[in-house]
Formats: C-alpha cells, sequence, structure tokens
C-alpha cells in the first residue's frame, strides 16, 4: 500500500516536490545550501517533519540563510526538530 500525505498525495510524490523547491529558491548560494540540506535528509522525513520542512520553505531566503548559518534565532514557531537539523547541517561543496 502506498503512503500517501493528508492531501492524498504520495509520499514520495510530495519528497520529490519539496526536494525541487529545495534547490529552486531563487539564489545559488540558498539553492546549494537548502537543496544540500534536502538531498542529505528527506528521504528519512517522516509526514510531520516534511510538514515542517516545508513550512520553512514558504519563508523568505534571508530569514531562512540567516537561520541556517546562526547569524538569527529562528521564531519560536519554526523552532523545531527539522530547523535543528538545518542549522547543524554543514554544506560541503562537491569537489
Amino acid at each position: 500500500m502506498q503512503d500517501l500525505s493528508a492531501a492524498g498525495e504520495p509520499l514520495e510524490t510530495r519528497r520529490k516536490r519539496l526536494r525541487f523547491r529545495a534547490w529552486h529558491r531563487g539564489t545559488r548560494e540558498m539553492d546549494l545550501l537548502v537543496g544540500s540540506f534536502a538531498d542529505a535528509h528527506l528521504a528519512g522525513f517522516d509526514q510531520a517533519q516534511l510538514d515542517r520542512f516545508e513550512g520553512v520553505l514558504l519563508e523568505a531566503d534571508p530569514d531562512v540563510y540567516a537561520w541556517m548559518t546562526g547569524r538569527a534565532e529562528p521564531p519560536a514557531e519554526l523552532d523545531h526538530d527539522v530547523m535543528r537539523m538545518m542549522r547543524a547541517f554543514e554544506y560541503a561543496p562537491a569537489r
């Protein structure tokens, strides 16, 4: 049986959609940072974590960048496990 999201979307389709959104943020720096995070973690996220990640993707790039790099603290409603994972993520460019 296929695992479906609350909206009836297959879980794997949702992961692919979120990965695409993570890699198409609008600036190359954010594409690399958020996209690489998505590649590393989305496969292991459950529905609730995917919901929280999608919520972060709705935020403005400068804010997400500041939170991920530790330049600013995320607001209380975004201070959750996924944001902590994003803040701990260490981007390493491919060589």
